[in-house]
């Protein structure tokens, strides 16, 4: 079986010169590895066609047969790694934790420890007829989030 290990190695040394960089290697039943990669800005085909043909000239089809797939980490996957939380610092992002209800709010802020988010409430002020909307920052660990992802808005 082609050890984990091997193939990120292999990816992070296609990709050290590159603007991409590595989010995840999973392998499979049978030798189907998936590589995940990103970019700050956007990953193209040829990003991911390169690092392919990087991998599989680095691999020995005769020693061991695989099925190798390179792609981008899609805006609907959960992020795995802190330069995703980076990237989407600005940005409207949907955060589940491992205790308590999803979270909708805009990504403050993401350092090595957490998570800011900053989220709007509706509340009444005392004598006010109407709610008014507060916005509060919550903070959270990356140990204490399930999941975490871009929240897609169709207007």
């Amino acid at each position: 079986m082609i050890e984990r290990n091997t193939v990120m190695r292999l990816a992070e040394a296609a990709l050290a010169d590159s603007a991409c960089y590595l989010v995840d290697v999973v392998i499979g039943a049978d030798n189907a590895i998936v590589v995940e990669i990103d970019h700050d800005e956007a990953v193209s085909i040829d990003d991911c066609v390169a690092l392919s043909q990087y991998i599989e000239q680095h691999l020995d089809r005769d020693a061991e047969d695989y099925e190798l797939e390179v792609t981008s980490a899609g805006l609907d996957r959960p992020f795995k790694i802190v330069r995703q939380y980076r990237k989407h610092i600005g940005s409207e992002i949907e955060l589940k934790p491992r205790e308590g209800t999803l979270r909708t709010g805009m990504l403050k802020d993401a350092d090595e420890t957490g998570v800011t988010l900053t989220v709007a409430k509706k509340v009444k002020p005392e004598g006010a007829r109407r709610k008014t909307t507060v916005y509060e920052d919550e903070t959270y660990r990356y140990d204490e989030i399930a999941y975490a992802k871009s929240k897609i808005r169709f207007k």
